[in-house]
């Protein structure tokens, strides 16, 4: 039987609520196989809503117990309930509706709602799992105070957390106990939590700048309380921070973290009470990398930074989610960039958005930072939202400059508070305290696709005046094949021997560096007294998410490598030079020709390392060659073999070459000092282990003995797991006993530790080695492997989908089988995870047909699957579609 298709919801279609909610009353009685929830709403009807307008509140998974209207049962030809949705009609003006509800957190699979993790019970409600717990207007801009009471037994939870301040504890008949919790702001459905759990608790305080005392709780299991150091640090720094920058001032008497195991997203802002997936929270030196540390550094800032940007001024409607999710990112990235080296932060943001992002952008998923129209909006929380939704704020930011972009996001602040409203609303404050007009500048909220810039320089000796002639464009996306041209930011400088040139534009002096406003298909901007043939620096600090395209020689991308002062320029212009080498061996490779390897490839990566005043993380991003899935997103009708062949042999050819420049660097970066996760110490670890990574691809025994010491010696997971990736990753045959040895051992030493074997999952999934899909298989059959648990699956299963690209794209489709496979069976468990693994098959128009066709099959298998949820049907349907 044909499945019903869900409908679209969109965004030129909203209205405001017939019914308003201005308190929430809820009482929670929770045991171990249901829980009841009683609901009491104070609700009022609309002004502009008619007398006999209908309420209709939503409700999934829901037993209704009884429903009351100012106390009194309402008569049941009064209301109807269907499986979505509790409609109540002939209300008065004013009232209070009661609802008692029964609902099974054991069985809640699906991590929406309130759920139980293992032993604990907990919620998460964005978008819109508040209504799997009781009836209510389950959208953002209805704004309610609420008051929580939790009761349960008290030997099984002694715990009972909500949102807000607590306003009493007391003790119940037969064992049980209760807290009642009362939050003073205003707040929509989606940032309520609960938390009813036996933990742990460290504590410290914050004393804000107008002098208030702020307790600081973060609840963990008890073997975790060694791991919270960092979080609570990272968090004290986020509210000084936001202070001293923003002018932001928490607002509560307390406020909490708790770790959560199973947890579909990173973490969730709910008003004081924050819940976090264990894997951005929980860090010490024994167990966490280095990157791990500074996720967790940012995923708490994120969170915290939510207090103003998404709480107390949150979104009218979910079209606008990258009002909160895009400005906090900016936020949470500048946090970031001060307190570690901020080149390497937009180094690495910039990877993350155009291995990830882009692609997207690209694809049938592409959308407008604020979209149209959705089905399922939990299949909108996605890098163009976050990613790009940052880049945009970014480039408002740099526009208006640093005081008059404070001045806006003050009066922001300030004129909407308590409020929902929309990215118009933002953008209306920069406008006002800037007096420029962002007319133009808002095509980037309202359209998908990556522009392009084809930049061309022309120097003019004898005028001595540099052209750069620059023409934008943006590619086709679904739903918008012309586009009105953008308005870009390109920040630009020139290149000469000696350093950065003095730039003149239209007879106007701007020093060295300028921006230059891009807003016409097609300008020119001539520069004069231009005394030598520059080199163009272009897209300076990645001003613009869009993907420039200059004709650059090899010898000028060696020139910006060796003399260039940005950062992220000198960085991108390795990438080109290294997908320029890979591209020219892969078609060597095809063609049965020798691969020659370009030396000045080598050449630049050999100044690096002897380069001894350059910053250590800074040569470690520069040394890693682009990734095999970025490549082949990168190019048009990929070749994935070839590529891999050639990217694996240039790896080789490098570690051969420099292998004593690269021993060199390795032993002179160890260190014997107390670790820290400082951003001294992360920058001489990532230039180590990168030199390990080069040095582990050499045949002889001395490279499998080096890895052995460094995992043996390694007093902190960054080392460690370095060390072992290396070894997982040798395709030496020195390396077969050793590595079998080596997995056993780590796994042996640490299987009581979740998130260290999620890390050992992971190493195992990404190999790039024979015989991945076969390994995969093995590591879901291990007792290390649970399906159930989102952190896992994407450990394995997602890292092999999204980052395994040669094994993932077999020739013979069996890795699209696979994934088929497993979307199918998260379909029934976990929708919001199912449809989030579509996104590789979703490519298969770009990929040659011998695989793009079997990539088709595997969608359409999963799209003619019985019972598909909403969210893994919108995806499919959007990716066959293509």
């Amino acid at each position: 039987m044909k499945q019903a298709q869900p409908s679209t919801i969109y965004l030129k279609d909203y209205r405001q609520p017939d019914y308003w909610i201005t308190e929430t009353g809820l009482r929670f009685e929770l045991f171990e196989e249901r829980a009841v929830v009683h609901s009491e709403l104070q609700m009022h009807r609309h002004a502009d809503s008619p007398a006999d307008a209908e309420l209709v509140l939503h409700g999934v998974e829901l037993k209704l117990l009884s429903v009351k209207v100012d106390g009194q049962p309402w008569p049941q030809d009064k209301y109807s309930v269907d499986d979505k949705t509790l409609t109540l009609r002939d209300l008065p003006e004013s009232f209070v509706l009661a609802c008692v509800t029964e609902i099974e957190p054991h069985k809640n699979t699906s991590l929406e709602g309130l759920y139980k993790s293992r032993s604990m019970f907990c919620t998460q409600c964005e978008a819109e799992g508040f209504r799997k717990i009781t009836y209510y207007i389950d959208r953002p801009d209805v704004m309610s105070v609420f008051t929580t009471r939790v009761e349960a037994d008290k030997s099984q939870f002694p715990l009972l957390l909500s949102n807000g301040n607590a306003i009493e504890r007391g003790e119940l008949a037969d064992g049980r106990h209760y807290a009642t919790w009362l939050d003073p702001f205003k707040k929509p459905a989606y940032l309520f939590a609960l938390v009813a759990a036996d933990l742990e608790v460290v504590e410290d305080r914050f004393t804000t700048c107008s002098g208030r005392d702020v307790l600081l709780q973060i609840f963990v299991e008890a073997k975790d309380l060694d791991k919270c150091a960092h979080a609570m640090l990272s968090l004290k720094n986020s509210m000084r921070w936001d202070e001293e920058t923003y002018g932001r001032e928490y607002d509560l008497d307390i406020f909490m973290i708790v770790a959560v195991d199973d947890f579909n997203m990173g973490a969730m802002e709910n008003k004081g009470l924050n819940i976090f997936n264990t894997s951005c929270v929980l860090a010490a030196q024994e167990t966490t990398t280095d990157a791990a540390f500074q996720r967790v550094e940012g995923v708490v800032a994120h969170e915290y930074f939510h207090n103003w940007s998404g709480n107390r001024v949150t979104c009218r409607d979910w079209f606008q989610l990258s009002l909160k999710e895009g400005f906090t990112v900016y936020r949470d990235s500048e946090f970031s960039s001060d307190m570690n080296s901020r080149t390497v932060k937009r180094v690495e943001d910039v990877q993350h958005l155009r291995s990830i992002q882009f692609p997207e952008d690209a694809g049938p998923m592409a959308h407008p930072i604020r979209p149209a129209s959705f089905i399922e909006i939990s299949n909108f929380y996605t890098m163009t939202i976050y990613e790009k939704g940052n880049e945009v704020v970014r480039m408002i930011a740099n526009l208006l400059g640093k005081e008059l972009f404070r001045r806006g996001c003050d009066l922001y602040f300030e004129r909407f508070d308590g409020q929902a409203v929309t990215t118009d609303d933002f953008v209306a404050c920069m406008a006002e305290v800037s007096g420029r007009d962002f007319s133009q500048f808002q095509h980037w909220y309202e359209q998908a696709g990556t522009p392009r810039l084809a930049v061309a320089g022309q120097y003019d000796a004898e005028a001595q005046t540099y052209t750069l002639t620059v023409e934008q464009s943006c590619p086709a996306t679904p739903g918008q094949a012309v586009k009105p041209n953008f308005h870009i930011p390109l920040a630009m400088a020139l290149v000469g021997r000696r350093g950065l040139l003095p730039l003149e534009l239209e007879g106007e002096s701007h020093g060295v560096e300028t921006v230059l406003d891009v807003t016409e298909k097609q300008q020119q901007f001539v520069f004069s007294g231009v005394s030598e043939k520059p080199v163009p620096s272009l897209l300076r600090d990645f001003s613009a998410p869009v993907n420039l395209s200059c004709a650059y020689s090899r010898d000028q991308l060696l020139f910006l490598i060796a003399n260039d002062t940005d950062g992220f320029c000198r960085w991108d212009a390795m990438q080109q030079l290294a997908v320029a080498v890979i591209s020219e061996q892969a078609e060597a490779w095809r063609a049965g020709e020798s691969l020659v390897v370009d030396v000045r490839l080598v050449q630049a990566m050999r100044q690096l390392l002897q380069d001894e005043s350059a910053d250590r993380a800074m040569v470690a991003l520069m040394l890693a060659l682009p990734s095999l899935p970025y490549l082949v997103d990168l190019l048009d009708s990929p070749d994935i073999e070839a590529l891999h062949h050639a990217r694996a042999t240039l790896r080789q050819h490098i570690s051969g070459e420099l292998q004593a420049l690269l021993l060199d660097t390795y032993h002179s970066n160890m260190s014997d000092v107390e670790y820290q996760p400082s951003a001294e110490q992360i920058a001489q670890r990532s230039l180590k282990n990168a030199c390990l990574a080069y040095l582990s691809l050499q045949s002889d025994f001395s490279a499998i003995e080096r890895i052995q010491q460094q995992y043996q010696d390694a007093d902190n997971m960054t080392d460690k797991l370095a060390a072992l990736a290396a070894m997982v990753n040798s395709n030496s045959l020195h390396a077969e006993t050793a590595k079998q040895a080596m997995l056993d051992d780590f796994y042996h030493a640490w299987k009581h530790e979740a998130l260290v074997v999620n890390q050992w999952l992971q190493v195992q999934s990404a190999c790039a080695l024979p015989g991945g899909l076969e390994r995969i298989k093995a590591l879901m059959a291990h007792e290390a492997f649970d399906i159930k648990n989102p952190n896992k699956v994407r450990s394995v299963i997602s890292i092999f989908c999204g980052q395994n690209a040669i094994n993932f794209h077999d020739a013979s489709g069996s890795g699209y089988e696979f994934l088929a496979d497993q979307v199918i069976e998260l379909n029934a468990l976990n929708p919001q995870i199912a449809s989030r693994m579509i996104v590789p098959l979703s490519k298969w128009r770009r990929l040659p047909a011998a695989q793009g066709d079997k990539m088709k099959l595997a969608l359409e298998r999963i799209m003619t699957s019985p019972n598909l949820s909403s969210d893994v049907f919108e995806m499919v349907s959007k990716a066959l579609k293509g």
